[in-house]
């Protein structure tokens, strides 16, 4: 019951409840984007959502116009403390998570949840993934998850996904809301931000 209805209703109310706090944040942030180098404020990434469907993903935007795609050799995103992609303001949006919270409008469009495995890059179908892969794609990718309130960027791209798995296989409110609580953990200790290159 949870899994089919309540998850998706404390989505809704609760990106409800946050939204008049992401406008606030957004008047203040988005013109300090804007003017690092005259570019968009939002970068809206595609991603594979729930069963691979790709959709839009919205974040502040970190990194300085055209930067290059780096990859770690496992196909996750390269985060350096050094990264010279990012801007002033983009080291501190991520340090502290608030390039994410424009997902929470990908919350009430019914792309994503708050808590479900992170979205991945949209490169395959459903039919092109391993089961692994299929488990952690049966739901909506989340805001934050199992992995991301852990382990961040400290495990490689597979054990992710191993966790992802076991999150999936034990979903539950109270489990949803001790990912929550450790998210908030890890963000205030800054634990596990930055992964080097591979």
């Amino acid at each position: 019951m949870y899994k089919c209805f309540f998850k998706r209703f404390f989505d809704i109310i609760i990106a409800l409840l946050f939204l008049p706090f992401i406008l606030f944040v957004f008047v203040v942030i988005a013109p300090i984007i804007y003017f690092t180098d005259k570019g968009p404020v939002f970068y809206n990434a595609k991603r594979a959502g729930k069963r691979a469907k790709p959709f839009k993903m919205f974040k502040f935007r970190s990194m300085y116009v055209n930067s290059p795609d780096l990859r770690n050799a496992d196909g996750s995103t390269y985060n350096g403390e050094d990264d010279p992609r990012v801007t002033r303001i983009g080291k501190i949006l991520r340090k502290t998570s608030l390039d994410e919270l424009p997902q929470l409008l990908n919350v009430l469009l019914g792309d994503m949840s708050f808590v479900g495995p992170r979205p991945t890059l949209a490169t395959k179908t459903w039919d092109e993934l391993d089961d692994v892969r299929k488990k952690r794609a049966s739901i909506r990718p989340g805001i934050t998850g199992y992995s991301q309130a852990y382990y961040r960027n400290s495990i490689t791209q597979d054990e992710k996904f191993a966790y992802d798995a076991y999150y999936v296989e034990h979903m539950s409110l109270w489990l949803d809301v001790k990912i929550l609580l450790q998210t908030v953990i890890s963000v205030i200790k800054r634990d596990h931000i930055f992964v080097q290159q591979k």
